[in-house]
């Protein structure tokens, strides 16, 4: 079995969708291998594969390398991935199947809180965020997930949401009248995605129209 870090923190009908599209999200990863997999969920939210066949271990080494993976062992120095858990005035909480605790100067990202890191970066809660671990304690963000994170403020402005899949954010912003403002709905984990604006197109006026039509946390990014 394969632990993803990824969560599934929703419930009724949405969850079941959610899971569904989860499953094909695997297919088109392993699909072709000589494998047969399912797809479940932990009591800690994180989504499951497990995994056997001829092609196993190809195939749980492709789902860690698309989604990354929660573990037990960690060793000092190398990179994983967490979900946004929390934040206060310290640092953020990441959850990697244990909690990570970064404090404010390991975050990377400039001047400010970690309240309004977030905000300024669009980091909705549940974001996997990839961070290097230290042994005493000193967790850092990954240098590979401060460069994507300045990426975002360099482009042409976005709106991060959670708590819906990839279908579900593009339908809402179809049903809104903007489908001709975006380029796209990148797949940022299973349920957090992030709508990338077209170069005309006001991010935060984005976030202020869909918004009545997605329950979720939602945040603009303004480069």
């Amino acid at each position: 079995m394969v632990v993803l870090a990824t969560k599934c923190y929703i419930g009724g009908e949405a969850r079941e969708r959610a899971l569904d599209g989860m499953t094909s999200l695997v297919a088109d990863e392993i699909g072709e291998l000589d494998v047969e997999w399912e797809v479940g969920v932990r009591r800690d939210d994180f989504v499951s594969v497990t995994v056997s066949g001829a092609d196993e271990t190809v195939a749980r080494n492709a789902l860690r390398e698309r989604w990354g993976e929660v573990t037990d062992h960690f060793t000092d120095g190398e990179t994983y991935v967490g979900t946004l858990d929390a934040w206060d005035e310290d640092g953020f909480v990441l959850d990697a199947g244990t909690e990570i605790r970064i404090d404010a100067d390991g975050l990377g990202l400039g001047a400010g809180s970690p309240s309004q890191v977030r905000d300024r970066f669009g980091i909705v809660q549940h974001l996997p965020m990839r961070f290097v671990h230290d042994a005493d304690g000193g967790h850092r963000l990954a240098d590979e997930e401060v460069d994507r994170l300045y990426d975002w403020t360099r482009g042409t402005g976005r709106v991060n949401a959670n708590s819906a899949t990839r279908a579900g954010v593009r339908a809402t912003v179809n049903r809104a009248g903007h489908a001709n403002d975006i380029v796209t709905v990148e797949r940022l984990g299973l349920l957090e995605q992030s709508v990338v604006c077209r170069e005309d197109t006001d991010a935060p006026g984005l976030l202020a129209s869909i918004g009545g039509y997605l329950p979720a946390e939602l945040k603009a990014v303004i480069p």
